[in-house]
């Protein structure tokens, strides 16, 4: 088996592969880490490489086997990690000056839980500082270019985990989401990544940690080049760990029990905010109209109010934008990153600063849009939308205060809490062979498994990740 076939198969195909000793753990591993160097000076995702670590632990993966035990659903099986995520004995920057020497000595929860469940960590991926960009640069490590063409960015703030996993770097990754942070860069390097439905899955040991007035908007969640491998990592990374207060018990489906044919599906190409281009609008109506014969109907439908998601989600970053400036000084960081400069900026010129005695109309305000928009979902169990108003930018394309409002798409689910995927449906010009184009699938909360559903659908039938050529 070649290391260049290696890379390109999913997880769950690696696990298979591993389990029954078709391929060792140290084949698959190597391979990937050997693939990382290979492309790193082209795109600069892997900010720190484990490799002896890595290794280390595939030999024992096999040492494992060759005794018999009881193995994991990813026994062997490599896996990269967000910058923003702790990994024990690795690096943990944040993508920020301050963090710049920061080694945790514990694994944040969802780390541990796919260690567990035999997974092996190749190494940690670029942010921008402290996530607080839709882009990824900082001045720690520089910044990642997209693999589809060089000259455009991957998004943010999960920008170095969708890259290298669209590289064949890592068949399978951690990500955050607090605004698109995994469904944006999804879109942008033409991946597949889920934000959970908010309180499924605990954000203990990340940095900065989640716990202001916006907590219920960030979630941690998988990004892999196939959806099989996103429904494989969820209930592996479900549950409460007693440490996160915002997680709670809730029930998780299996999308191979939802009945599609019983699912009605809403679609909208225009959420009232910003427009999209024409290749974003034609791919959503395609994604839409491929289910027609599949399911119980699938209508041209927009929840009301949803023109609403800028100024809530600014006025929300208000607040974010204080701690966000207190955590550099704690830190002893004198200035932030112009990336990060200029996204508050950005972010600025559409809601001031909240005072303390607009915090409760802001939240009355807040709860009633939330309130509206589940409404909606009465009539409906999916909502497909875009991801973003347009493929991947160039470089120092989101920073300005119009084009910021093109990643509305994904910050109303942030703000509703509700569960929302992204799948590459289409392709658009632009780059050696095209840029990714991918839609939003999203669902009521907690119904994971009816959004994974749709998105393994839409996957099959319209093809899913196309790799690019590096």
């Amino acid at each position: 088996m070649s290391e260049e076939e290696l890379v390109a198969w999913s997880a769950l195909r690696l696990a298979e592969a591993i389990r029954t000793r078709q391929v060792s753990s140290t084949q698959v591993v190597s391979a990937h880490l050997d693939r990382i160097e290979s492309v790193h000076d082209r795109l600069n995702a892997v900010v720190h490489l484990a490799r002896d670590s890595a290794l280390d632990m595939a030999s024992r993966a096999d040492e494992a086997l060759a005794r018999g035990e009881d193995v994991g659903p990813f026994h062997g099986v490599p896996f990269t990690v967000k910058d923003l995520i702790e990994v024990s004995g690795m690096p943990c920057t944040s993508g920020t000056e301050g963090r710049r020497h920061v080694v945790p000595d514990q694994d944040a929860t969802l780390v541990c839980r796919l260690k567990a469940a035999g997974a092996i960590v190749l190494g940690k991926t670029n942010t921008p500082e402290i996530g607080f960009a839709v882009e990824t640069d900082n001045d720690v490590h520089g910044r990642t270019n997209n693999p589809y063409d060089f000259e455009r960015t991957p998004g943010g703030s999960s920008g170095g985990e969708a890259a290298i996993i669209a590289a064949y770097g890592s068949p399978l990754g951690l990500g955050s989401d607090s605004g698109g942070s995994i469904r944006l860069p999804a879109h942008f390097c033409g991946v597949a990544g889920l934000c959970p439905t908010s309180g499924r899955a605990p954000r203990t040991g990340t940095f900065p940690p989640h716990l202001g007035l916006g907590q219920e908007r960030a979630q941690l969640g998988p990004l892999a080049r196939n959806v099989s491998d996103l429904v494989a990592a969820l209930p592996i990374l479900s549950g409460p760990d007693w440490r996160d207060p915002s997680v709670r018990p809730m029930p998780l489906g299996d999308p191979d029990t939802v009945p599609l044919k019983d699912l009605r599906i809403s679609f909208h190409t225009d959420n009232g905010i910003y427009s999209p281009d024409p290749d974003t609008i034609t791919a959503v109506e395609r994604a839409a109209l491929s289910l027609t014969d599949a399911v119980d109907r699938v209508e041209h439908a927009r929840p009301a109010g949803i023109e609403e998601t800028s100024e809530l989600v600014f006025g929300l970053s208000a607040e974010g934008l204080v701690d966000f400036q207190a955590s550099l000084q704690a830190m002893g960081t004198s200035t932030m990153s112009s990336l990060v400069a200029d996204s508050i900026g950005a972010a600025r010129a559409h809601a001031p600063p909240l005072s303390l005695g607009d915090i409760n109309r802001f939240i009355t305000r807040l709860n009633r849009f939330r309130a509206t928009m589940i409404a909606f979902m009465a009539d409906y169990d999916v909502i497909l939308c875009p991801v973003a108003g347009f493929p991947a930018r160039p470089h120092g394309g989101l920073r300005q205060a119009d084009t910021v409002l093109g990643i509305s798409y994904t910050q109303t689910y942030n703000l509703t809490g509700w569960p929302a995927a992204t799948l590459r449906v289409a392709t658009a010009p632009g780059g050696p062979t095209g840029l990714p184009v991918g839609v939003q699938i999203i669902g009521a909360p907690a119904r994971e498994d009816i959004v994974l559903r749709v998105a393994l659908e839409l996957e099959n039938r319209l093809g899913g990740f196309v790799a690019p050529r590096l």
